[in-house]
């Protein structure tokens, strides 16, 4: 089990580069929402890269010992959601994550991109 909530959110920003996820950002949105500490954004090219970015995510936590409170849109997998409560994880297509512009959404938490 990962000690923190950044340790977490490095560690899944690891494994998602580790998978070729594109563009990803760690959002410390603590200070602005209270269900969660870090927001996780990254992209794969196609749906099927999301897929195999959640598919890697997931297992490398689950063979450390977490699993997510809950996973949305992992079949479609334009937009993925995984909730491992200190650290929710957005997967996107490129078309996807254009259309919903979290990193605007949420512009005054601290952000900083990983890989």
């Amino acid at each position: 089990m990962i000690a923190s909530s950044e340790g977490l959110a490095q560690r899944i920003a690891q494994v998602a580069s580790d998978r070729k996820a594109r563009d990803i950002r760690v959002l410390d949105v603590g200070s602005l929402v209270g269900y969660t500490d870090y927001f996780l954004i990254c992209s794969g090219g196609t749906e099927r890269q999301a897929k195999a970015i959640h598919d890697a995510i997931h297992g490398a936590l689950k063979d450390e010992g977490q699993l997510p409170a809950r996973v949305e849109g992992a079949r479609e997998a334009r937009w993925i959601l995984m909730d491992y409560e200190d650290c929710v994880v957005h997967i996107f297509t490129p078309d996807t994550r254009a259309f919903y512009r979290l990193e605007q959404l949420w512009g005054e938490a601290p952000a900083r991109s990983v890989g």
